[in-house]
C-alpha cells in the first residue's frame, strides 16, 4: 500500500511540475504573438478569433452538461462568471464540471491516503466529508477572487481612460466616438476595461440605446465606481449638460477617492501590527534581552536557595 501511495503522489507531483513548465513555455510564445500583431489588428470593434477548446475544458464542459444546475443557484455564478471575465456559453457548463471533478476527486484522495496508511473509522468518514465540502466551495471562492481581482483592476484603469475620453470630447467628437477611440488606444495598457467599452461600442452599432448599453456594463462588471460612472453618463445624455466637465469631475472624484483609500490603509497599518509585534517580534526580544539572565538565575540561585533549605 504504501507503494501505491507513493506512486500517487509521484504522480501528481509529475503533473503538477508539467503543468508548471508548459505554462511557462507557452506564455512567452503568447507575449510573442502580442508583440508581432499588426496594429490593424487591435480595432476595438472587430471580434477576436475564437479558440479551439482544449481537451481538459471539453471534459469539464460535458460534465457540467451531464450534472444538474438548478437556476437558483445558476444565476449567482453566471454572474460571477460574467464579473471574472469568462462570457462563453459554455462557461457555467465548464465550472460546474470543474465542480463536480473537485467534489468526486478530492474524496477520493483522502480515501486512497487514508486506506493506504491504514487510517479508518470516524475519522476518515469526517475527512472525506470535509475534502467533498471543500471540493464543492473551493471553485466558488477561487471564481469570487477572480471576480474581485478583475473588478479592482477595472477601478485602478477607469481614471486614465477617463482622462482620454476628456479629451477626446473636448477635440470635438461624440460620446460613442470617444468610447470606441479610448477602447482602441488604451488596449494594450488596460485590456480588460477596454473590452468592455469594445463591447458598449458593438451594442451601440447593433442598435442598443446608449443608456441601456451603459446599464449592461454596471451589471457585467459589477464594479461600484463603474456603476456610479454609468449612472453620471446616464444624467448628463438625460439632462443635455457638458459630457466633458462631467467626465472631468468624476476623474478628480475617483483619484481624491483613490488617495483618500491609501491613507486610510496606511492609518491602519498600526493597528494591525500590534498582534504581529505581540506574538511574534516581542517574544524573540524577550528571549534574546532576558534569556540569558534567567538561565544564570537558575544555574546560580536555585542551588543556592537548595543548600538553604538544607
Amino acid at each position: 500500500m504504501l507503494i501505491v501511495a507513493a506512486l500517487g503522489l509521484f504522480l501528481l507531483l509529475s503533473l503538477a511540475i508539467g503543468y508548471f513548465g508548459y505554462c511557462q513555455y507557452v506564455k512567452p510564445n503568447g507575449i510573442y504573438r502580442r508583440l508581432t500583431k499588426k496594429p490593424a489588428d487591435s480595432g476595438a470593434g472587430e471580434a477576436e478569433p475564437r479558440e479551439t477548446p482544449t481537451l481538459p475544458i471539453q471534459v469539464f464542459e460535458a460534465l457540467g452538461n451531464a450534472s444538474p444546475i438548478s437556476d437558483a443557484g445558476a444565476s449567482p455564478t453566471h454572474r460571477d462568471l460574467v464579473a471574472a471575465g469568462f462570457r462563453s456559453e459554455k462557461a457555467l457548463s465548464v465550472f460546474s464540471g470543474i465542480r463536480l471533478t473537485a467534489c468526486v476527486l478530492l474524496p477520493l484522495l483522502i480515501f486512497s491516503y487514508r486506506f493506504a496508511f491504514g487510517g479508518t473509522g470516524k475519522s476518515t468518514l469526517m475527512l472525506i466529508a470535509a475534502a467533498a465540502g471543500l471540493g464543492y466551495m473551493g471553485p466558488g471562492i477561487v471564481l469570487e477572487r477572480l471576480a474581485k481581482r478583475r473588478q479592482k483592476r477595472l477601478r485602478l484603469s477607469l481614471p486614465d481612460a477617463l482622462d482620454l475620453m476628456v479629451v477626446s470630447v473636448e477635440a470635438g467628437l461624440g460620446l460613442d466616438q470617444a468610447i470606441y477611440y479610448t477602447a482602441k488606444e488604451l488596449s494594450l495598457a488596460h485590456k480588460e476595461l477596454c473590452q468592455e467599452l469594445s463591447l458598449i461600442s458593438l451594442q451601440i452599432r447593433a442598435g442598443t440605446k446608449r443608456s441601456e448599453a451603459f446599464r449592461n456594463l454596471a451589471d457585467r462588471t459589477g464594479e461600484g465606481e463603474i456603476k456610479k460612472l454609468v449612472s453620471m453618463l446616464i444624467q448628463t445624455d438625460r439632462f443635455g449638460t457638458s459630457v466633458a466637465d462631467s467626465l472631468r469631475t468624476h476623474s478628480d472624484y475617483m483619484r481624491v477617492r483613490r488617495r483618500q483609500d491609501a491613507e486610510e490603509r496606511a492609518a491602519k497599518v498600526g493597528v494591525k501590527l500590534v498582534f504581529p509585534i505581540f506574538f511574534c517580534i516581542l517574544p524573540s526580544m524577550m528571549l534574546v534581552s532576558a534569556g540569558p539572565g534567567l538561565l544564570q538565575i537558575y544555574k546560580n540561585l536555585f542551588p543556592m536557595l537548595k543548600n538553604f533549605g538544607q
